[in-house]
């Protein structure tokens, strides 16, 4: 038999967990969300310039720059010094999968009845903390 402690030890252990895996999503949030981007520009423009991508998210070209360096360094995007910005395979793959997250959560949250505007917009944040379990639970919902 454990004392109260232990219990208590035991939740201060799962709650660390739960953060950890929240500031991982909100790492590959960031990330997901410039490849998703960059992709968006190339299709519709035939290019991704850092300009651009300051536009599209109200942020400084310095801010750009320095998540532009770091998708660089993770092997999501090549680019040059004042040059286009272009996805690798594994940037373009990573697009894929969060559009396609996107859109199931996206489906999810109409099936309950959510308007399409408010689905969108909430489609945006939750897609990015939600786990491989629950995505199969969505997927799952809407089969029936």
């Amino acid at each position: 038999m454990t004392d109260g402690g232990d219990r208590g030890e035991m939740s201060a252990l799962r709650h660390a967990a739960r953060f950890a895996r929240v500031r991982e999503a909100h790492q590959s949030e960031l990330a997901e969300d410039y490849v998703e981007m960059i992709d968006d520009l190339i299709a519709t423009r035939g290019e991704a310039r850092s300009a651009d991508l300051a536009d599209c998210f109200g942020v400084s070209p310095g801010t750009v720059a320095r998540t532009v360096q770091r998708l660089i360094r993770d092997g999501l995007v090549n680019s040059e010094p004042y040059r286009a910005i272009f996805l690798t395979e594994r940037g373009r793959e990573v697009a894929l999968a969060a559009r396609a997250r996107h859109r199931l959560v996206e489906d999810f949250l109409l099936s309950l009845g959510v308007s399409p505007e408010a689905a969108e917009l909430d489609a945006e944040g939750i897609e990015h903390h939600v786990g491989p379990e629950t995505l199969e639970a969505f997927r799952k919902h809407l089969k029936r």
